[in-house]
């Protein structure tokens, strides 16, 4: 049984040594080459086709109802009536609102943008805008990113005597909202033959549709389009694929100041830019500024055309980023508190009463990712309404499963990874219960998909700088065409060191003579469960790492393992106790496998008072074996640590409490002496080796 710190188990693909000499020759660099045989590519077409980064664009009429939406906006500009675009407060619906205002304002048309307050109004259209807007004289509301759920809101609508356009591409329930025109690729009778695009991309096609010019369309807003769409998740193949190596290719050179002032802020203006530059340096800043109750600042960088409020607005953005970190730090300890040390649950559902609602979305996506489940965090206010966040795992649909329980629920709506509904704080309780009851369900089916994907194994000398920066031939990256994830096979890992205030993990390893740094971000040495010494199969995504100007290549950690060789040992070491601890006989070679003599008993005993807290050791149980084993300078098996333990317990010298991966061991003794002899663990383990 190997230590598998994230995933349940590896898949790694093979490649095949034909396929990779045929592109190595057709110009791909020979990582990648194994990685394209690896995804079934191993012929220059197919390879070529799977990269393919100028797809062309579908007409966007293809889409149900556009022709309606289409024209009853240019009739709009036309009578200058009043319009509205109303969006969402995450990067998606920020980049539809920026990208649709300013080409209606570009048409002259009268355009006032809407994004609701994240913490008042919560998503989508809501009761509060519609009739602020009907104050303001608002003849027509176009939605962008939101709005297929908002049946009631567009009765609203018809009342009030506005006329509204729903353009999205969230999941639709099964009765549609009653509007001018309803634009999104899920519906059941759409037949567009993408449905990936996000809310940027339906505002696209409408935009496009409005003036017929999509190619100039596409010159002019590609950097917004792949902001939205990367940050999104969408899947990175066909026309969203040609729209982000277009965006990307203008993210270089941005020639809109908001764009370029946010790039000069962080730091990253003049670098290449990969989907990575957008996901994990550009989304998160532009996020904060609707997570944090100050969406209008993301909206105002996008549009301004002054360079020196871009500039104040993009550090603006910065420093909300960072007070976003402070508070997501304090809603994580508050949550996992609320779990406890030894939780196992099949979801996760908790609420606070002062929780930041911009903020718990990633908190959960958090905890999904450390407990393996699915996670619901509730914000509850004082009239006891609550406002949740929940996050996906193993294809976890959730949608469908909020769908089942919507009779709890006040509203919801979302997507199968990601979702957001309002509950009441009594109904909470049975919430949990059937949400949990559905994740049993669900992972006991076997249907669930928590695997981890690995490309194929390479050998330490192709880790050069060369091979790693040709990997850049697979960009874009993302769904549908994954940054590539390798395996490097039994290193020994020779340093390992807390960094990042105790939240990273920098390794140094050695393989095939070759020493290569290692960083496994979100990570512990506790939670990793290794120590130097071991051996450990990486899985990993290869990147160049660049201090005070000199280049090396780092292995970004995607998950590791104790190898092969020391797992299948750990294995039979676990198959044995097991069969001891359920009473099953034991020849007597198997019994003195598991006897511990007096000095192991010493080695487990002093390890566990050097290393406890507060009479309390908390312990990934293969490695802390393996530490004792360092520690007292001679082999110490798993099995026979475990029977130290047993006995210790036996004894009342400690309380031990096993959990998935971890032990939590109490110190309980109260300073007598004890005999070990005397163990019924010990006799019964002797009477069996002396048969």
């Amino acid at each position: 049984m190997c230590i598998c710190v994230k995933f349940g188990a590896w898949n790694v693909s093979s490649f095949d040594t034909g396929e990779v000499r045929e592109l190595e020759q057709a110009g791909y660099g020979p990582l990648c080459a194994r990685v394209l045989s690896a995804r079934g590519c191993g012929d220059e077409a197919s390879a070529a086709d799977y990269l393919r980064r100028d797809t062309p664009l579908n007409s966007p009429f293809l889409m149900k109802d556009m022709k309606a939406a289409a024209d009853r906006v240019r009739l709009a500009v036309a009578r200058k009536e009043h319009i509205a675009v109303f969006g969402d407060y995450d990067v998606d619906g920020i980049t539809s609102t920026a990208l649709m205002t300013d080409f209606l304002r570009s048409l002259g048309a009268r355009v006032t943008s809407y994004i609701p307050a994240r913490l008042e109004e919560g998503y989508g259209l809501n009761e509060i805008a519609i009739r602020q807007l009907s104050r303001r004289q608002v003849n027509l509301i176009v939605t962008v990113d939101c709005g297929i759920t908002a049946n009631e809101e567009a009765e609203l609508c018809r009342r009030l005597g506005i006329d509204l356009v729903v353009t999205d591409h969230h999941e639709c329930k099964p009765e549609l909202p009653r509007a001018v025109a309803v634009v999104d690729p899920h519906r059941p009778d759409c037949t567009y033959p993408h449905t990936g695009l996000s809310g940027v991309g339906i505002a696209f096609q409408l935009a496009a549709a409005i003036c017929g010019d999509q190619a100039g369309l596409l010159d002019r807003y590609a950097d917004l389009l792949c902001l939205g769409l990367v940050a999104d998740v969408m899947p990175l193949h066909g026309e969203v694929r040609t729209m982000v190596v277009r965006g990307m290719q203008a993210l270089e050179h941005p020639t809109r100041p908001g764009v370029a002032a946010l790039m000069e802020e962080i730091g990253c203006a003049g670098d290449p830019v990969t989907t990575a530059t957008v996901g994990y340096l550009l989304a998160p800043r532009i996020n904060a500024a609707g997570r944090m109750g100050r969406v209008e600042t993301a909206l105002r960088l996008f549009l301004t055309e002054d360079p020196a409020e871009a500039q104040s607005l993009a550090a603006v953005l910065c420093r909300l980023n960072r007070d976003r970190q402070k508070v997501e730090a304090g809603i994580y300890e508050e949550a996992s508190a609320m779990l406890g040390p030894d939780a196992q649950p099949a979801a996760i559902v908790l609420a606070g009463e002062t929780w930041h609602q911009g903020v718990v979305g990633i908190v959960a996506s958090r905890l999904s990712e450390e407990y393996h489940c699915p996670a619901f965090l509730i914000c509850l206010d004082a009239e006891g309404k609550g406002k949740a966040s929940s996050r996906s795992y193993g294809g976890f649909n959730l949608f469908a499963a909020l769908t089942e329980v919507s009779d709890l629920l006040e509203s919801y709506g979302g997507h199968e990874q990601a979702a957001g509904f309002t509950i009441r704080r009594e109904n909470i309780p049975a919430f949990r219960a059937r949400m949990t009851e559905m994740a049993e369900a669900f992972f006991a089916s076997g249907a669930a998909d928590a695997d981890l994907r690995v490309d194929c194994p390479v050998e330490p000398e192709l880790l050069t700088i060369e091979n790693v920066r040709a990997l850049n031939q697979l960009e874009p990256c993302g769904t549908g065409c994954p940054a590539p994830v390798l395996c490097l096979c039994d290193a020994s890992v020779t340093q390992i060191t807390e960094v990042g205030g105790g939240k990273h993990l920098r390794l140094i390893v050695s393989a095939g003579g070759k020493q290569l740094a290692a960083i496994f971000f979100s990570q512990t040495v506790l939670q990793a469960g290794i120590g130097p010494g071991d051996s450990v199969d990486l899985a990993f995504t290869p990147q160049i790492n660049e201090f005070r100007g000199q280049r090396t290549v780092q292995l970004n950690v995607v998950d590791l393992r104790l190898c092969r060789r020391l797992a299948l040992l750990t294995e039979q070491e676990r198959a044995l106790y097991t069969r001891f601890h359920d009473d099953q006989p034991l020849s007597p070679e198997e019994a003195d496998r598991l006897l511990p003599v007096r000095s192991e008993f010493v080695a487990v005993w002093r390890y566990l008072i050097a290393h406890r807290q507060a009479d309390v050791l908390r312990e990934n149980f293969t490695c802390m074996s393996r530490k004792i084993a360092r520690a007292a300078g001679r082999p110490v098996t798993l099995s026979r640590t475990r029977v130290c333990l047993d006995v210790f317990a036996e004894q009342g010298l400690i309380d031990v409490h096993r959990c998935e991966k971890y032990y939590t061991i109490r110190i309980t003794t109260d300073g007598r002496k004890v005999d070990l002899n005397a163990s019924p663990i010990i006799r019964r383990l002797r009477a069996a080796k002396s048969r």
